[in-house]
């Protein structure tokens, strides 16, 4: 009997090719972005879980002031003292400090991004497994280093030439190769291509003071310890190693424990140097799958209701024959499995050809396992839905015929039929309004971001961080040998460019009795001209006034206005760095607010200085030629700083930089859009398709009377369009509801205009009406006679 149910499923699909082509289009194209998205989701809930350890491994938070998040920065000492004091909680504890580093070997150099300087147990704290050499003592020797498998073949050629190799880092430290790591996975937070001892820095006398904080610190719980009570002893802590600091500076730091699996998804500052997600838009990505295989779903549901006419005598004959309605109910329910079971073969395949394009569409690899049940689990569910839920009510409508009727040909479907349909294509395209609205709106956003004035000026300026000791040591040569180019209009060395690093510290400030936290920038004379700010009140730094080094500050004017003053008034008063700086220094001037930070952030404090912390450098060219520009100032770092490779990028590229996550979503959003619409209008096309065939005598008698094609093209649309209207009218206002919460994530947002939603409407209708016209059109062209013939 099964035999039989599958070959007259097959028949029936292949006999009706054009339907079941659209109902195979439609259910592939929504599995497979599901199944796209399903492989996203479960890539990123799976980060870090292959750790051995991860339940009992937790982050050390540095908490300082209340209203922001706590950083994951600290210092060197923190790590031992943990251990010495908490010997009877503490197992393990691993310090992980990201590095930027020249590694060279041979002809060879690399500017290597991703180096961890790491305790010798990190191997043994997490599960990164070592295809050549020893996890627990790999990096027992300050001169070691583990390099991964694709670091090697790009240095050697392969990994076992790799083992026993020396190579240097930064010209002049030898590291000999002692282990071969393999390559880290997408679904890892920490992400690295070296590792090596931090013994190479322990001997740096700033590495051991308790307030230079650059490293993150790990630590392995004891399997009954409690981290509740770990955490309440941590106040004691501070106050033994760090309250003469905290009193001196006017700081009270305090520190918490954040669980490893909670670190890829914590609200972290955009500075910690590892890979963060986004919860929100894996729910917003979870949301876009349910509603296009919704989408999917009604379709088939749609379109195999349609069809019930041209079925009916089959199902009349075989209800003459003796079938029973259970048999009947699972004739068609073995159809739909059988067609969701083909759909799901070609997403397979389909999606086989798209993973390249949907890795780099993520910005990175998924760690997909194919052998892994959650996919076959996936693709069985998928079945069995759209098979049972989605095959289920055409099942039982069309094993409910009269026999007879059916024979007779009289079988109508009746208003409730048409309302079920009309009522699936609003919901079809109430959701497909929907993703429209809400790509139109991150468009804008995006568009609006992108091309808001930021306060300063950054065309034509580029930008070279000051990363290496060579450059380091040379850079007010480097500084005044760009100066004295053609090219160059200006210089300034600086510890942030806007979008960069920007420190929140405590300053006391003269009148205030309370610690003002403020936002710091550490730059030259040069940062104001540079940058073409303005200035509010007083007068920039000048080289004609000695003391602007030692003793001046400039502030920005969010910072006069949170300490109480106009910018007139904060001229003359005095603030001191609480921990950098032991005199007072004078607010010499007041510069108009700028966005340092992203237009996700509110204006905040910031407070200019000229004390010594230069990380990158800002260089302004003449317009003109930027690409004799670029030549010259490759060519002076090439003098000041001959074996590192020159890296540069524009200030203008700083909004793909900031804003990554956000235009990939954009990117993807419009894609998922356009595909869940696609797929609504083949329910369309089907329906459009069903009512032009019910209606061809009709149509005929029309025409014969006269009616034009305008005419009949009128009549055929305007029933299919009036549930379009209904769903644009519903999805309005739920999406202006769901898009308005989306901006809540931006300080600075564009409004929700209302040609947004005119727009979105406007779209919606023109693919529908271009969608019903083509089958519309064909039948009022049609030939009346070969209608009216068999009448």
């Amino acid at each position: 009997m099964i035999r039989n149910y599958l070959k007259t499923a097959w028949r029936n699909l292949y006999r009706n090719k054009a339907f079941s082509l659209i109902h195979v289009l439609g259910l592939t194209m929504g599995i497979t972005v599901c199944l796209m998205i399903f492989l996203y989701i479960m890539n990123e809930f799976s980060v870090d879980n292959f750790h051995k350890q991860g339940k009992n491994i937790y982050r050390v938070m540095r908490g300082f002031d209340k209203s922001k998040p706590p950083t994951s920065y600290l210092s060197g000492p923190y790590a031992p003292a943990m251990l010495n004091d908490f010997s009877h909680d503490i197992k393990m504890a691993v310090r992980v400090s990201p590095q930027n580093n020249l590694i060279s070997f041979g002809e060879k150099s690399f500017n290597e991004k991703k180096v961890y300087a790491v305790d010798s147990n990190f191997f043994q704290l997490f599960t990164f497994p070592l295809l050549r050499g020893d996890a627990t003592s790999a990096l027992n020797n300050p001169g070691s280093v583990v390099l991964t498998e694709t670091t090697a073949k790009k240095y050697f050629g392969n990994i076992d030439n790799a083992m026993g190799k020396v190579v240097k880092m930064d010209k002049h430290v030898q590291l000999k190769v002692t282990g071969i790591a393999k390559d880290v996975p997408s679904n890892s937070h920490l992400d690295f291509d070296l590792v090596m001892p931090i013994s190479n820095y322990t001997h740096d006398p700033n590495f051991n003071v308790w307030i230079n904080n650059g490293l993150f610190v790990y630590l392995l719980l004891n399997e009954h310890s409690s981290p509740a009570r770990l955490e309440s002893r941590f106040p004691q802590f501070m106050e033994k190693y760090m309250g003469k600091d905290m009193e001196r500076f006017g700081a009270k730091f305090n520190l918490s424990l954040r669980p490893f699996k909670d670190i890829y998804f914590e609200n972290a500052s955009s500075f910690d140097a590892v890979k963060h997600g986004d919860k929100m838009v894996v729910f917003i990505f979870i949301s876009i799958a349910v509603l296009i295989m919704i989408i999917a779903c009604i379709n088939f549901m749609n379109l195999a209701t349609i069809r019930a006419v041209e079925r009916s005598k089959e199902v009349g004959m075989r209800k003459v024959l003796g079938a029973l309605r259970n048999h009947l109910v699972w004739q068609f329910i073995g159809e739909s499995l059988l067609l969701a079971l083909i759909s799901c073969a070609l997403s397979i395949g389909l999606l086989f050809l798209l993973m390249p394009s949907y890795n780099s569409l993520l910005g990175y690899a998924l760690t997909v396992s194919w052998n892994s049940a959650p996919i076959y689990l996936f693709l069985l569910a998928v079945i069995l839905f759209v098979g049972f839920l989605a095959g289920s009510y055409p099942a039982i409508f069309m094993s409910a015929f009269s026999p007879i009727e059916a024979l007779k040909g009289k079988l109508k479907l009746g208003k409730g039929g048409a309302f079920f349909r009309q009522s699936l294509v609003v919901f079809q395209f109430s959701i497909s309004v929907l993703l429209i609205i809400g790509t139109i709106v991150i468009v804008n956003q995006m568009r609006y971001v992108k091309n808001k004035s930021l306060g300063y000026d950054k065309e034509q300026t580029v930008i070279v961080k000051i990363d290496n000791n060579d450059i380091y040591d040379h850079k007010q040569t480097f500084k005044h040998q760009l100066q004295n180019s053609d090219y160059v209009k200006s210089v300034s060395l600086m510890s942030g460019e806007p979008g960069g690093f920007f420190d929140m510290q405590g300053f006391e400030v003269e009148g205030q009795h309370e610690t003002f936290k403020s936002r710091s920038e550490f730059a030259d004379f040069e940062y104001v001209k540079t940058f073409g700010l303005k200035i509010v009140a007083g007068r920039d730094f000048s080289p004609q006034f000695a003391t602007d080094t030692t003793n001046s500050v400039l502030i920005n004017r969010t910072a006069a206005k949170e300490l109480g003053f106009t910018p007139q008034q904060a001229i003359g008063k005095w603030v001191r760095n609480t921990v950098r700086d032991n005199n007072r220094r004078t607010i010499i001037g007041v510069v108009e607010d700028f966005n340092f930070l992203s237009l996700k952030e509110n204006m905040d404090a910031l407070i200019i200085s000229p004390s010594e912390d230069r990380r990158v450098a800002v260089i302004k060219l003449k317009p003109g030629n930027i690409q004799a520009g670029l030549t010259a100032i490759k060519n002076i770092y090439a003098e000041v700083a001959p074996i590192y490779p020159f890296e540069f990028s524009f200030l203008d590229q700083q909004f793909d930089t900031t804003y990554r996550n956000d235009i990939r979503q954009q990117t993807m959003l419009s894609i998922f859009s356009g595909l869940a619409i696609f797929i609504a209008c083949l329910g369309l096309f089907g329906l459009a398709s069903f009512t032009a065939a019910k209606r061809t005598k009709e149509i005929g008698v029309r025409k014969v009377l006269g009616s034009s094609v305008q005419n009949i093209l009128i009549l055929i649309s305007k029933d299919l369009l009036k549930p379009v209207l209904l769903a644009t009218i519903i999805a309005i206002p739920l999406g202006y509801y769901c898009m308005d919460k989306w901006l809540q994530s931006f300080a600075y947002k564009t409004p929700l205009h209302w040609w947004i939603f005119a727009l979105a409407a406007l779209l919606t209708f023109v693919i529908a009406v271009v969608t019903i016209s083509f089958q519309s059109l064909k039948a009022a062209l049609a030939n009346p006679i070969r209608s009216l013939r068999s009448e």
